[in-house]
């Protein structure tokens, strides 16, 4: 049997409804499911496990904006933990909320992170029996949408599989997809009512304008969960908007100043009145949260309420004795900075501020309020970055875990569209590979390294890269069964080039 072509009916009964069990198991634990009949029906994708989507601030927040729009419920469906099994059974694709089939819906909407999500769609659509190709879906199938974090960057490699892109912040253009879905009641219908507006881009359909990353109006935020459940990777915390973009502008990052008006703060009063009072845990979201003047205020009222509290997004160089108190005290056992750059050099070349007295200090501070381990993520790869810049990380990261152990994650860098550093050429994986072992040896029996797969890295670089013909170069490393080498050689024969990459979107809107 092919590898994208579900056979319904395939499989026992019995596997089914494990498959059924397994989901109102989920349900079972959650608070703030919520459930609603109407005729317009979305089955609202993340194209990786239950684990992952719950965790996703963005995802949660387009359930609840479905569902209060008048006319349309939103179902949740996830990519199954172990795939092999799911298609095995012959189980087709079930939301949560109903356990029916995701391919019954009117819209499948799916919300893509990064890059190398576009197998996971791909899966998900095969598992639900719909057609992978846009061009192979007619007017009996449902409308086929993804938006998501991939799209401020190059959502082009989704092209080949989706009906219509909505791109950057969602939380307004989705009431107006939901309008134009019912008025039109046809797929169709619905591209055209949608084409040329701001935040919307259909694959396909000729000539269209350079697409326009949608923003939200501030009155919008803050986001926030709907739904608490203890099986995600953020153990029964509520999320929530704290502030949204940046106001830095670190040249490898396409949430910098430059993108959608930059920083936008949201008030404490503002995320407190959006916290449940059963909500025992809460997370503070944004793509700079400690950069928030007000932080320590909102912090201490948390804390002082018995919650636990996290923060997504920490600058060593704002860290502060009442800050990092006020975070042990609200649970924090380990402390999580960015470095970026293995060296100053590297730092100021991509104009990330930080420096190492400011990891030094976070180090200190952390120690001094009880914590056991500070964590300390940075790039290598970076372009012009030389042995010496490596030599300079170890001796740094062996003084640093001398005031408390340490962990080093070390993620290759890779370019995106969208940034000052677009078009950077990826270091090659050898080159890589040698410069963590000469990382590891150096900081062997002293700091904890770990890396990122540059052979991976390399691959979701090819699909932040190029354009329509990475997506079916996805397609068929998946279908050949997603090896490594399956992916280089469906890059080389679909031409795939770090040059050509079509439904660039520009900021703004």
């Amino acid at each position: 049997m092919a590898k994208d072509v579900l056979a319904p009916g395939v499989g026992s009964h019995v596997d089914r409804w494990s498959h059924i069990s397994a989901l109102e198991a989920l349900l079972g634990d959650e608070q703030g499911t919520l459930y609603k009949d109407a005729p317009l029906r979305v089955a609202l994708c993340y194209p990786s496990p239950y684990s992952v989507g719950m965790s996703s601030l963005g995802f949660q927040t387009m359930y609840r904006e479905i569902h209060a729009h008048d006319g349309a419920t939103a179902e949740r469906a996830f990519l199954p933990d172990d795939v092999p099994a799911f298609r095995a059974s012959g189980t087709e694709l079930m939301t949560c909320e109903s356990q029916s089939p995701a391919s019954q819906a009117s819209i499948v909407a799916f919300s893509v992170a990064y890059e190398l999500e576009v197998t996971g769609v791909l899966e998900m659509l095969s598992l639900a029996g719909l057609p992978l190709l846009r061009e192979e879906r007619g007017p009996s199938h449902p409308l086929v949408v993804a938006g998501g974090p991939l799209t401020f960057s190059n959502p082009a490699p989704l092209e080949p599989f989706v009906d219509l892109l909505v791109l950057g912040e969602a939380d307004q253009t989705l009431h107006q997809l939901l309008d134009a879905a019912r008025e039109s009641g046809t797929r169709e219908g619905t591209l055209r009512a949608l084409e040329g507006k701001a935040g919307f881009y259909a694959p396909g359909r000729g000539a269209q304008q350079t697409p326009v990353i949608a923003c939200a109006l501030d009155e919008r935020l803050p986001a926030r969960s709907q739904i608490i459940t203890p099986h995600t990777e953020l153990r029964s915390m509520f999320l929530v908007e704290a502030e949204r973009g940046c106001s830095r502008g670190c040249t490898y990052c396409v949430m910098r100043r430059t993108t959608n008006g930059g920083m936008r703060l949201v008030s404490p009063e503002r995320v407190l009145a959006a916290i449940p009072q059963a909500a025992r845990k809460v997370g503070l979201v944004g793509a700079a949260v400690t950069d928030h003047p007000r932080l320590p205020q909102l912090i201490e009222a948390l804390v002082a309420s018995g919650r636990e509290v996290g923060v997504s997004s920490m600058r060593a160089e704002r860290l502060t004795p009442e800050l990092v108190g006020l975070l042990a005290r609200g649970g924090y056992r380990t402390l999580t900075v960015a470095l970026d750059g293995a060296s100053r050099r590297l730092r100021e070349t991509i104009d990330r501020r930080t420096d190492e007295k400011d990891i030094v200090r976070a180090a200190e501070l952390a120690k001094a309020a009880g914590m056991k381990r500070l964590k300390v993520y940075l790039m290598v790869g970076l372009p012009g970055e030389t042995d010496e810049d490596l030599d300079e990380l170890t001796r740094f990261a062996r003084e640093l875990a001398s005031v408390l152990p340490v962990s080093l994650g070390v993620s290759p860098f890779c370019a995106k569209r969208n940034t000052p550093l677009d078009g950077a050429p990826f270091e090659p994986i050898a080159s890589l590979e040698g410069r963590l072992k000469r990382l590891q040896k150096g900081l062997r029996g002293r700091v904890e390294v770990r890396p990122t797969s540059a052979r991976w890295s390399w691959v979701e670089y090819m699909l932040a890269q190029c354009g329509p013909e990475a997506g079916l170069a996805a397609l068929d490393a998946w279908r050949l069964g997603g090896g490594f080498s399956d992916w280089k050689r469906a890059f080389q024969e679909r031409g795939a080039t770090p040059s050509r990459a079509s439904c660039l979107p520009r900021m703004g809107g």
